[in-house]
């Protein structure tokens, strides 16, 4: 990730500036940083988890947010858009702002090849100074590979990987599961190719 310019700016001028631009950026610290685009199987497995979700939250009082709501976190001074967040309850705003919030539960992040590591550390630590945040999902769009972090005590977290496809994963903090043959549902992966040879695109669903 690249920083536009080296200067600082307030959070109110990055959402003056934020409003106006043609894509989204992060607020870190001072500093704007241009979100990386997505490609089809970040989207198709946001989209996956997203529907499963909002269909199981039907008549439960949870709340499912794709990447277009923005999250504020106080104490590192940051702007970002969590692929996925879920809400324990009702959201509560930034500001009296609808578009900021500021308690989600669970958070998912689909990585990819430029943040994954910014996802897994720096984000990951600001992520746990919000009192809310309970359980913390990294899904991998290039194999199937999901990291769960689920919260067991003050300052400790717990993990579970899952990578076959027979698996399903079961979300701690709230009543969800998905399997990830359902998560990867038309997920398309590149091969890996060796010396001299050559396969083809593997798809689930």
């Amino acid at each position: 990730m690249q920083i536009t310019k080296q200067r600082y700016y307030t959070p109110e001028e990055y959402l003056e500036l934020e409003e106006a631009a043609d894509y989204k950026s992060e607020y870190i610290d001072g500093q704007i940083i241009p979100m990386a685009g997505g490609t089809v199987n970040h989207n198709q497995i946001a989209l996956n988890l997203s529907t499963e979700l909002n269909f199981a939250f039907k008549k439960q009082n949870y709340r499912v947010f794709m990447s277009d709501v923005r999250l504020w976190i106080p104490q590192k001074l940051t702007y970002t858009y969590p692929d996925v967040m879920i809400l324990a309850d009702e959201p509560e705003y930034f500001n009296n702002r609808s578009d900021i919030i500021i308690n989600p539960q669970i958070i998912i992040e689909v990585l990819s090849k430029s943040t994954k590591g910014y996802d897994r550390e720096d984000k990951f630590q600001a992520y746990r100074t919000i009192s809310t945040f309970q359980e913390y999902l990294l899904i991998d769009q290039t194999r199937i590979h999901v990291d769960q972090f689920s919260k067991t005590g003050k300052k400790q977290w717990a993990l579970r990987e899952y990578d076959e496809e027979d698996e399903a994963i079961a979300l701690v903090t709230v009543p969800f599961e998905i399997s990830l043959q359902d998560l990867y549902n038309k997920v398309k992966f590149e091969p890996v190719e060796s010396e001299g040879e050559s396969a083809d695109v593997e798809e689930l669903g």
